[in-house]
């Protein structure tokens, strides 16, 4: 299981899905920069409001019709392929090829999302659902959430309910393994027989450290330090 954001990804997949909203002129920055930032702080600090956050996040999706939303998820695809890490793609194909089971669990709205795992070709993705209008799943977007969101503590229910779907459960495994960034993934991370720490914050720097866990580098886009629409 990998994380997405600053653990495949060395950016924030939402804030850069609004960048990229901002750059053909569907959102003004004044529109979600500020308030973005909000979410970041309290994100950092273990205190995100998880419901105030994907409903800011899916309301510009609830104003457009899905199919041009669509149209731009695809350009949006094409313009982010060159800041995906070699690093990363190489690590998810490792696993792949060797026969294992992968899936990306992120915090983030499956329909963003869904834009990396394309990238990635990871099938299985948990991540946020989004709400449609009459349910329908090539419908258009309410601006809410359905079900509990991929995050923190809720990510560990979100893997058992993917898992019994296919009729399967952690124990029908010999090893699992997930990789995140972010000491808000400690309840799965202790969930798993191996965790990975990526590019680890300090609070689960500390945790890793303490319990024996691997801590490896974040993967980077060779001649990109930083990324602006980060968090």
């Amino acid at each position: 299981m990998f994380d997405l954001d600053h653990t495949l990804i060395p950016f924030d997949s939402g804030s850069t899905w609004f960048r990229y909203l901002s750059d053909i002129g569907v959102l003004r920055e004044e529109d979600f920069v500020a308030r973005n930032q909000e979410f970041a702080t309290q994100y950092k600090a273990g205190k995100l409001d998880v419901l105030a956050f994907h409903q800011f996040c899916l309301a510009p999706l609830a104003l457009h019709p899905r199919a041009q939303l669509d149209a731009w998820r695809e350009s949006f695809k094409q313009a982010i392929l060159p800041r995906i890490p070699a690093g990363s793609r190489a690590l998810v194909d490792a696993h792949r090829n060797a026969g294992d089971l992968c899936c990306i669990v992120t915090a983030t709205n499956s329909y963003v999302a869904g834009v990396y795992a394309d990238i990635f070709n990871v099938s299985n993705l948990i991540g946020t659902e989004p709400a449609m209008v009459d349910g329908r799943p090539d419908g258009d977007f309410t601006g809410d959430i359905q079900g509990t969101p991929s995050y923190g503590p809720g990510k560990v229910p979100r893997v058992h309910e993917w898992l019994a779907a296919q009729g399967l459960s952690f124990a029908d495994f010999d090893h699992t393994i997930c990789y995140s960034d972010s000491f808000n993934d400690i309840p799965l991370l202790e969930a798993v027989d191996e965790a990975v720490a990526v590019g680890p914050d300090a609070t689960l720097r500390k945790v890793a450290e303490s319990r024996g866990w691997r801590i490896i580098a974040r993967p980077v886009v060779t001649g990109q330090a930083s990324d602006s629409a980060d968090w």
